[in-house]
């Protein structure tokens, strides 16, 4: 019986400690990639003053066609590095707000296609300044409270036992 206490306390402390992972290691947001359909932006996340490059294979055999960001603009897609990919790109304004922006991509002769991304308000990656600076040390707190959090909860199980077999013996 003990045994099995155990085994599940390893279970619950590993579920712990896993599954919030990769919620904390997005949340940096550099390296997404937002795929719909047959449109890719990259990255799926951009910041104010970034430049986002948006592909498709939706034209087929065309070598042109015509792209629209709301929040940047006007972009032509031209062939890219692929064989059936148009490739363009746009620059984000730097007052641009928060939220989401949608891309419609035109190809001849009457294809539309049109998907969204998220704009970030805050520049990508931290910024070092002052003493000790923190750039790239959020997913290691989180992780550093996970921790402390399962050796109380693991603390707590095993003096409630010690407790309950004290009580048992006398």
């Amino acid at each position: 019986m003990r045994l099995a206490r155990t085994g599940a306390t390893a279970a619950l402390i590993a579920a712990a400690l896993v599954l919030p992972a990769p919620a904390v290691l997005a949340a940096d947001g550099d390296t997404t990639v937002t795929t719909a359909g047959d449109v890719r932006v990259d990255p799926g996340t951009a910041s104010p003053g970034s430049t986002v490059t948006v592909s498709t294979t939706a034209c087929g055999k065309e070598t042109y066609g015509k792209g629209e960001s709301e929040a940047g603009g006007k972009f032509h897609l031209l062939p890219g590095d692929r064989k059936g990919v148009l490739t363009g790109e746009f620059r984000l304004p730097e007052g641009v707000a928060s939220g989401t922006d949608t891309v419609t991509l035109k190809c001849p002769p009457r294809k539309k296609l049109t998907t969204t991304y998220r704009i970030s308000g805050r520049p990508n990656g931290a910024v070092e300044a002052g003493f000790g600076g923190t750039a790239g040390k959020e997913a290691e707190s989180h992780l550093g409270l996970l921790l402390l959090g399962a050796a109380v909860v693991g603390g707590a199980l095993r003096m409630r036992r010690r407790t309950a077999g004290a009580g048992g013996r006398a």
